[in-house]
C-alpha cells in the first residue's frame, strides 16, 4: 500500500485539498473512537453501580466490612500523630535546669550565664535570681505565711539552658549535662527526659505495629473484594460465555467487574471516613476533659482534607486490585465449549 507523501512547496491546490481532507478524516475517526471508548466506559461504570444498588443489603455489608477494616489502621495512625504532637513541642521539656551554689553571687551568676550562652550546643540561657525564684514560689505554692518566718532565702540562683536543635537528642543532652556539672559554681544539673524517651519508644512501637496491621488489613480487603467479584463472575457466567462467543475481548469482558471493584472500594472508603469522624466526635469530649485535668493541650488529630482524599484513593485502589485478582484468576477459566 503506497504511503501518501507530505506536502511540498510546489504542490497544486488540488493536492493540498486532498491531503487536508485525509488528515481531517483521520482526526475525525480518532475523535469518534475516543468518544465511543469513553462512552462505553461511562455506560459500563453506570451499569455496574446500578447492579450494586439493586442489592443494597449485600453491597452495604461489603462496604461496611471494608470501611471498618480501613478505619481501624487509619484511626490508630491518627492516634500516633496525636502522640507525636506531644513530643513535637518538647523544647521546654528538654530545657536543662542548672542550680548554682549558695555562695555564688548575682554578678557571678550573670557572668556564668554569658559563658554558658557562648557554647555551640546551647541555644539560649535564662537567669532566674534567687529573689525572683522566691517570689514565684511564694505566689505558686500558697505558703506565703510560712515563708515569712525564714531568715534567709534558701533558693539558689538558677540557669535555664535551652539546648541547640542539633543537641536535642539523648547523646547531645548527656554531653551538655556532663559539661555543665563540671563548671565552677554549679551545684546541681537537672533534666527530665525520661518521659520523652519512653513516649518516643512507645510511639515507635505503635507506629510499626500500626503499619503491620494496616498491611494485613489491606490484604484482607483485597481478598474480600476478590471473593465478592468471584461470586459475581459465577452469577454472570452465561453472560460471559455469550460475550466471548460473539467475539468479546478479554478487556471488554473484565471491564464491568473492574468497575464493580472500584465502586466497592469507593463505598468502603466513604464508610471508613464516616466511622472515623463519628469516632473522633465521640472521643473528643472525654479526651478534652482528661487533658484539662492534667493541664495539657493534648487533642486528637482529625483527618485532613488531603488525608480524606488519600483514604478514598487507597480504598478505590484496593477495590480495583481485588477485582483484578479475581478476574485474572477466574475469568480465563470460563471459555465457550
Amino acid at each position: 500500500m503506497a504511503r501518501k507523501r507530505p506536502l511540498r512547496p510546489g504542490d497544486s491546490q488540488e493536492q493540498r485539498t486532498v491531503t487536508g481532507r485525509g488528515a481531517r478524516r483521520a482526526r475525525s475517526s480518532l475523535g469518534k473512537w475516543l468518544d465511543g471508548y469513553i462512552g462505553h466506559h461511562r455506560k459500563v461504570a453506570g451499569d455496574s453501580a446500578r447492579r450494586l444498588l439493586k442489592s443494597p443489603a449485600a453491597s452495604l455489608m461489603t462496604w461496611t466490612v471494608m470501611g471498618v477494616a480501613l478505619a481501624l489502621p487509619v484511626g490508630l495512625l491518627l492516634l500516633l500523630a496525636s502522640l507525636q504532637n506531644i513530643s513535637a513541642g518538647w523544647e521546654n521539656a528538654a530545657r536543662v535546669t542548672v542550680y548554682l551554689t549558695e555562695s555564688t553571687t548575682l554578678d557571678e551568676a550573670k557572668k556564668l550565664r554569658l559563658d554558658v550562652a557562648t557554647r555551640a550546643d546551647v541555644l539560649d540561657v535564662k537567669l532566674i535570681d534567687k529573689t525572683t525564684a522566691l517570689a514565684e514560689f511564694r505566689a505558686d505554692s500558697g505558703l506565703g505565711d510560712a515563708l515569712d518566718y525564714l531568715d534567709d532565702n534558701p533558693l539558689p540562683h538558677t540557669l535555664l539552658v535551652t539546648p541547640a536543635l542539633a543537641t536535642r537528642n539523648e547523646k547531645g543532652i548527656g554531653n551538655l549535662v556532663t559539661a555543665l556539672q563540671q563548671t565552677t559554681g554549679v551545684d546541681q544539673v537537672q533534666v527530665d527526659l525520661g518521659w520523652l524517651q519512653r513516649l518516643n519508644a512507645i510511639a515507635d512501637v505503635l507506629g510499626r505495629s500500626v503499619w503491620s496491621l494496616a498491611l494485613l488489613l489491606a490484604v484482607a480487603v483485597v481478598l474480600v473484594i476478590g471473593n465478592t467479584i468471584r461470586l459475581a463472575i459465577e452469577n454472570r457466567r452465561d453472560e460471559i460465555l455469550v460475550a466471548k462467543l460473539v467475539g468479546g475481548t478479554d478487556a471488554f469482558v473484565r471491564r464491568p467487574f473492574l468497575y464493580t471493584g472500584i465502586w466497592y472500594g469507593l463505598g468502603g472508603g466513604i464508610i471508613a471516613f464516616v466511622v472515623l469522624e463519628l469516632s473522633l466526635w465521640w472521643l473528643s469530649g472525654p479526651v478534652g476533659r482528661l487533658a484539662t485535668l492534667y493541664n495539657s493541650q493534648f487533642e486528637l488529630v482529625s483527618l485532613s482534607f488531603d488525608g480524606a482524599l488519600a483514604l478514598l484513593a487507597a480504598a478505590t485502589l484496593f477495590g480495583w486490585l481485588g477485582a483484578w485478582v479475581a478476574v485474572k484468576r477466574h475469568l480465563n477459566a470460563i471459555e465457550p465449549g
